[in-house]
């Protein structure tokens, strides 16, 4: 079931003077997530847990909050989620210079992103909701006049999907996620998501300079920090390599194995300290941007502020700065193509 509500943000107005359009999907089971047109945010994610509502998903409890954050939290990424080195790209010989919102370099899409604006909205069933956007050629310096849907849905296997399409006149990078924070122990618990067990079907992982600019290097997990192949507590291996250290912790990009870039196959689960509650991702991207909310501390929460590593970020995603590595999985949407990815995540009670 989907309804709009109102009064979710509280009664300031967002940027534009109006106030934000929120929007709860339900299913029979218990569980229900409530959506924004600003930023086409995913602001809540509540699952039946032993009887009890637990709210997953980290976010500011009004709109003058949600404004004042600058951590993306739960908001859809674009034009190009995460970083562009210099800010700037060539594609077929022309160089594009891009909005710098981030030690020179071009972070989520720049200083005006996708983020930022607000979104049209429209109902396309019981449990969907529709995003749509257009982005003008030029916009932040990216080209081509580009066109972006992004459907979410809340299915009755308590699956949360999040489908993205899009088309272009011009050839232009284009990489979308969802920036959504978790707490599976829950959000205003006062816990942080280093007691949280991961599992990620990834062999190797981007490394990063200190301003989270890619070497050009895939390293990998073996034998570090970074090996979370078998699942293990997130904070055991916590900052034991000059990779994390320089971070604060992981804001990596790990490449996901061939054989779950599907969207079929469990890519990573995510599992609260209580083992009461897990979470699947499912994607049809490359890679998973892991950020363990290494600098949330003073950003604004439901009751007050988060401290750092209040949340962790799963960003399902194409390598950052691909567009300036062509070794890479190419990121160029082209005219005539069409941008289609979707991520699940699958929610699951374990009852102990």
């Amino acid at each position: 079931m989907i309804k709009e509500i109102s009064h979710v943000m509280g009664e300031s107005a967002a940027f534009d003077g109006r106030p934000a359009r929120v929007f709860s999907i339900s299913n029979h089971r218990g569980m229900s997530v409530t959506l924004m047109d600003i930023g086409a945010t995913w602001l809540d994610c509540s699952v039946q847990v032993d009887g009890e509502v637990r709210e997953v998903l980290l976010r500011a409890g009004d709109m003058k909050g949600h404004q004042f954050q600058s951590a993306y939290l739960g908001a859809t990424v674009g034009r190009y989620a995460n970083r562009i080195a210099g800010g700037k790209f060539a594609v077929d010989g022309v160089e594009y210079v891009l909005a710098a919102n981030q030690s020179g370099n071009c972070l989520h899409g720049g200083t005006n992103g996708f983020s930022h604006r607000r979104w049209h909205a429209e109902i396309t069933g019981e449990s969907s909701l529709c995003f749509t956007l257009s982005s003008k050629n030029g916009d932040q310096g990216f080209p081509g006049n580009l066109s972006v849907v992004v459907e979410f849905t809340l299915t009755e296997q308590n699956e949360f999907v999040i489908c993205y399409a899009a088309q272009t006149d011009k050839a232009c990078p284009v990489n979308f996620t969802n920036h959504a924070y978790f707490n599976l122990q829950g959000a205003e618990s006062g816990t942080d998501c280093l007691n949280h067990s991961l599992q990620m079907q990834a062999s190797q992982y981007v490394a990063v300079d200190a301003c989270g600019i890619p070497t050009g290097e895939l390293k990998r997990v073996e034998g570090n920090g970074f090996d979370f192949r078998q699942g293990k507590v997130i904070k055991q291996d916590f900052l034991t390599d000059e990779d994390q250290k320089q971070a604060k912790g992981y804001d990596h990009a790990f490449v996901l194995d061939p054989e779950v870039q599907n969207g079929e196959k469990v890519a990573a689960t995510l599992v609260s300290a209580d083992g009461k509650l897990s979470m699947s991702v499912l994607t049809t991207k490359p890679a998973i941007q892991v950020y363990t909310g290494n600098y949330l501390a003073g950003c604004p929460s439901r009751q007050g502020e988060y401290a750092d590593y209040s949340g962790v970020a799963l960003e399902t995603e194409f390598f950052p700065d691909a567009p300036n590595h062509p070794e890479w999985p190419d990121s160029t949407l082209r005219p005539g193509e069409q941008y289609r990815h979707t991520t699940t995540y699958r929610f699951e009670t374990n009852s102990r």
